[in-house]
């Protein structure tokens, strides 16, 4: 399975990862604007990067 992942640099922990069938990328950016809202204002770094599970 596929996973896009949500990480943050600043703290260095994986903030979310979601399922690239279910969550385009319209969609994960929607989560960032109101999930993790938090990690955005306070300036932390924020990747999305591809996470593949076997």
């Amino acid at each position: 399975m596929e996973f896009r992942e949500i990480y943050c640099t600043s703290c260095k922990k994986v903030v979310g990862r979601y399922n690239i069938k279910f969550y385009n990328e319209d969609k994960i950016a929607e989560l960032m604007k109101t999930s993790h809202v938090y990690h955005v204002r306070n300036g932390h770094q924020i990747n999305i990067r591809k996470f593949e599970k076997n």
